[in-house]
């Protein structure tokens, strides 16, 4: 009887090891595979990948740094799972930000990081090279940043002119056209104001964040209104209104409409 219990929990270690083996094959983030997993799936028709962008700045007093890095790669993993055969690409958290000397948007406060645009558009053109010669077929490149999604599209068209048919480029703006409207108009209808809304730091964009990486909220300062100004770096009301619930709206319609885009952009119907 005590041969057959260890065999037994012999047996479930053993199926509970190869479960977990199959999982961190099926992981759809680049970077945790082996070069060999990566190969595998790539043969296997995980064939288009999604570059992640976002970008290091300033959030105000109610967000972190790291925003849109932890957003869009939350996001992504989302996005990738519900497309299928899709790999997710580490994230680019080095974009434009503005000038360094003197100091313009962004960069006017501490811990914003800026490349120029020149050297953001050379990168995301060499990480294209980098993922087509790996086998990729379609990169697709979402940004969760406003302020450089012409870049994307510059981006793509120049690949597609450099690869003539043989992959494929998409600089997917839907992605970040989808976090503006038609959220807002969800939450017009939720009770916002224009004001609760925001443009940065504010509502919507820390309702997002409560739904993606709750982390980098600081939650007991919501409701402090006197912090919510232009130098503190928030364009909007304070985000007292904000939501996790709210915010998973916003998820829901951007995975949706993200999925829709590339599928539309890659012929899949």
């Amino acid at each position: 009887m005590r041969l057959k219990r260890r065999m037994l929990k012999s047996l479930s270690l053993t199926l509970a090891l190869v479960f977990l083996s199959a999982s961190a094959r099926a992981d759809v983030f680049m970077e945790n595979l082996t070069w060999m997993e990566l190969r595998d799936q790539i043969a296997q028709g995980s064939t288009t990948v999604i570059v992640p962008i976002g970008g290091t700045e300033q959030n105000g007093p109610y967000m972190a740094l790291g925003k849109h890095n932890a957003r869009v790669s939350f996001l992504a993993k989302l996005i990738a799972e519900k497309l299928g055969h899709c790999l997710v690409a580490p994230t680019v958290a080095y974009v434009p930000e503005g000038e360094i000397d003197p100091p313009t948007q962004h960069m006017k406060f501490p811990g914003t990081l800026t490349i120029s645009d020149a050297i953001f558009i050379s990168m995301l053109k060499d990480t294209g090279r980098s993922l087509r010669h790996a086998g990729f077929k379609t990169i697709v490149l979402i940004g969760d940043h406003g302020g450089y999604q012409s870049d994307l599209t510059k981006v793509a068209d120049s690949l597609n002119k450099e690869w003539a048919g043989k992959a494929k480029a998409v600089g997917l703006i839907q992605y970040y056209a989808l976090s503006r409207e038609p959220y807002s108009a969800f939450l017009r209808s939720s009770g916002f104001t224009d004001q609760d809304i925001g443009i940065h730091a504010s509502g919507s964009d820390t309702s997002l964040e409560l739904a993606t990486a709750p982390d980098m909220v600081r939650s007991d300062k919501l409701s402090d209104q006197k912090l919510a100004t232009p130098a503190n770096g928030v364009y909007g009301a304070s985000p007292a209104k904000a939501t996790a619930a709210l915010g998973q709206k916003g998820v829901d319609l951007i995975v949706a409409g993200t999925v829709s885009a590339i599928q539309s952009a890659i012929g899949v119907q």
